[in-house]
């Protein structure tokens, strides 16, 4: 079977720029299928996508960006998965890298590439809050993953909105998957005036510290366990 990679894109009100986000998909060199994850927007996002080929399925409630990724997840087609931000884009040839590294090693079940922020053009005042450098730390738009993965790990937490990604890298450590990361901008990340872990700061904190202390306790029990 030709390897496929899926990409998912929870999508919620992003007319303004889902756009720019499957154009980047689309100039990829690599087999891919997009699956967009539509949370019951009242603009145009689902017709944009339509438009532009992707397959869309709409909630019939709103479920919020952490289910829309498992839902696509599971509707994959694809050997491997990516998911994106509905604003953000993929850099030139991205998939191909991504999927490059990925068959150096059998062992490689996650590829992390770097992001790097650029200010969108509609929102100069936000160029204040783009880091300089590429950088590691969000999965969204530069990591591959392994179909399997999720058989081994489970899905996304969806009781937690902002704090994914870290129950994630718990649980991954857990079962001794590591994340191989690699040197290159996988993903053009876009600031601006609504983005995501902005517009949801309160929520991030409380899910981070929900996860960490999850985390301590699990530790905690650990080291109980260890003295008997």
């Amino acid at each position: 079977m030709q390897d496929l990679i899926s990409i998912v894109i929870p999508t919620y009100n992003g007319e303004k720029y889902i756009k720019e986000c499957l154009e980047s998909i689309a100039a990829q060199d690599f087999d891919h299928e997009v699956i967009v994850i539509d949370d019951i927007s009242t603009d145009k996002t689902a017709q944009i996508a339509r438009q532009m080929g992707a397959r869309v399925l709409v909630n019939e409630v709103h479920k919020g960006q952490v289910a829309g990724k498992n839902t696509g997840i599971r509707e994959a087609k694809g050997n491997y998965w990516l998911t994106i931000d509905q604003d953000d884009k993929l850099t030139k040839g991205a998939l191909r890298r991504l999927y490059d590294e990925m068959q150096k090693s059998p062992d490689n079940y996650i590829i992390m590439a770097m992001l790097k922020d650029f200010c969108s053009p509609d929102t100069p005042e936000e160029a204040k809050f783009c880091k300089p450098k590429p950088f590691r730390g969000i999965l969204t738009g530069s990591t591959l993953f392994k179909k399997e993965v999720f058989d081994i790990i489970g899905p996304f937490r969806e009781d937690i909105i902002t704090g994914d990604v870290i129950d994630m890298t718990n649980r991954m450590a857990k079962t001794g998957l590591k994340i191989t990361n690699v040197d290159f901008v996988a993903c053009d990340r876009r600031i601006h005036s609504h983005n995501f872990g902005r517009t949801n700061q309160s929520d991030e904190y409380k899910d981070y510290m929900k996860v960490l202390r999850e985390r301590m306790s699990l530790l905690h029990q650990n080291d109980k366990t260890s003295l008997k």
